[in-house]
């Protein structure tokens, strides 16, 4: 398997860890944040990938907005519309890039305050960025919208390594060019947000959000350990919003 560029960013198997079976993501990830989020406000899915979790999150919440700026990415997610089970509601797709906070600002003005699913796409960002991605969470957010935040720990650079038969993580590639992985080019030190929900957090708090919960969790990957065990890599996760 080869890297190439999705729309600025590494690889080609956008489709990969990221977009991983919403089993072992979203539907993991429900129980955390559904206390927090208002059920009656629309949900946007940042970075939607192939769909199949923004219509597992449309059974839950609607409307269920999922973006991307990738229009491969999105001619595959309008084909698993309709494939959930039949109480799911159909979620609607927008080629929309999470980084732009003007575009942010035009769907809220649709959509009014939204809640925001956000997994993995600082770490897969370009470091300029980021901050615009933090921008367009805040903007979609409002006053009574949340933000579920989860990105891989900088320790999982070292998981990787193991997976990829690595004698250290300095030996990685990047952008990582094994299959499944080449989606996390930015994963550790220089290379993404450093340390754990604190310094994960900071930027929001800039943005005017503040941490209503924090944790860490595994965040499963489509990829499998040499003892065929599916690749959980370690992730820190926060809820942000404006009011508590």
């Amino acid at each position: 398997m080869h890297a190439t560029s999705r729309d600025g960013r590494a690889g080609d198997t956008w489709d990969g860890n990221w977009s991983s079976d919403p089993a072992i993501t979203a539907a993991v990830h429900l129980p955390i944040f559904e206390k927090y989020f208002d059920p009656d406000l629309p949900l946007v899915d940042a970075d939607c990938g192939n769909g199949a979790r923004t219509v597992f999150l449309a059974g839950r919440f609607h409307p269920c907005v999922g973006i991307d700026r990738s229009a491969d990415a999105l001619e595959q997610a309008r084909t698993v519309v309709g494939e959930g089970e039949g109480h799911r509601s159909a979620p609607d797709f927008r080629q929309l890039d999470a980084a732009d906070p003007g575009a942010m600002r035009r769907l809220h003005e649709e959509l009014g305050d939204a809640n925001v699913y956000l997994r993995g796409v600082l770490q897969r960002s370009e470091p300029d960025r980021r901050p615009r991605v933090v921008e367009s969470v805040a903007v979609l957010v409002g006053e009574r919208g949340r933000a579920f935040v989860v990105e891989a720990a900088p320790t999982a650079r070292a998981a990787l390594a193991r997976s990829a038969g690595a004698a250290d993580p300095t030996e990685l590639p990047g952008p990582l060019d094994a299959p499944g992985l080449s989606d996390l080019p930015h994963l550790a030190g220089k290379h993404g947000p450093e340390g754990g929900p604190p310094e994960l957090a900071a930027p929001f708090g800039e943005a005017g959000l503040r941490v209503l919960a924090a944790g860490s969790l595994p965040l499963s990957t489509t990829e499998f350990e040499p003892d065929g065990s599916r690749l959980d890599l370690p992730a820190n996760w926060l809820v942000v919003g404006r009011n508590g």
